[in-house]
């Protein structure tokens, strides 16, 4: 598990790279939470999805926004940060040309940019989104959702109840042509504390069955 260094439009970008098990392995980028909130890439359920995704031979990046750990710049209220996320994906997608699918994968902040992302790169097949925080910013502009994935938040959340959350599920799942795995995990929080492990099999089975549906040559 490598450290790189990427180069961004605010300068440094800070990762962690895992490579993939073959040439054509899957890719995989993960978005931590908000940097004003203590948010980094070391977040231990950005740690734990960035583990998931490397154990089923992903090529797997988490890495730093802006102005957080070894990153150059300032936080920019997700404008610079959806920048520093294209710039990663770029660089996924530049060491890894034959890669059989891309994901993208985020937690509270992370899931709000990971899902903008998801609109500007039509290529990306499936996403995972934890705790998205569907009552601090709009999340409309999910007008077509592009790609199928899972959505996963905490029946105790009080930071972004899970109304507000099933509220946009609701919405996406009224377009055609994608699935949306949503699932409420019993007294998890919005911080996931002791609730690690139904993060691990809540997101490893769904990129399982995703897997077996659609098997990397």
């Amino acid at each position: 598990m490598p450290d790189v260094i990427l180069t961004g439009a605010s300068g440094r970008i800070e990762g962690r790279y895992s490579p993939g098990k073959t040439d054509n392995a899957p890719i995989a980028l993960i978005l931590h939470p908000h940097p004003k909130a203590g948010g980094h890439m070391n977040h231990p359920v950005s740690v734990q999805l960035y583990h998931l995704f490397m154990k089923r031979g992903f090529a797997t990046l988490r890495f730093n926004f802006r102005g957080v750990g070894r990153s150059q710049g300032e936080f920019d209220a997700g404008i610079g940060e959806l920048a520093d996320a294209a710039t990663a994906l770029d660089w996924l997608q530049t060491n890894n040309p034959a890669a059989a699918q891309t994901w993208v994968a985020g937690y509270s902040f992370g899931a709000y940019i990971g899902m903008q992302l998801l609109m500007r790169r039509p290529e990306t097949d499936g996403f995972i989104s934890v705790s998205p925080p569907t009552n601090m910013y709009d999340f409309s502009f999910l007008a077509p959702c592009p790609a199928s994935g899972l959505i996963l938040t905490g029946a105790a959340d009080t930071v972004v109840p899970p109304v507000e959350v099933e509220r946009v599920v609701s919405k996406l799942r009224t377009q055609k042509g994608i699935v949306i795995d949503y699932e409420v995990v019993d007294k998890a929080t919005h911080f996931w504390a002791e609730h690690l492990p139904s993060v691990e099999k809540s997101v490893g089975d769904y990129l399982d069955k995703r897997l077996e549906m659609t098997p990397i040559p």
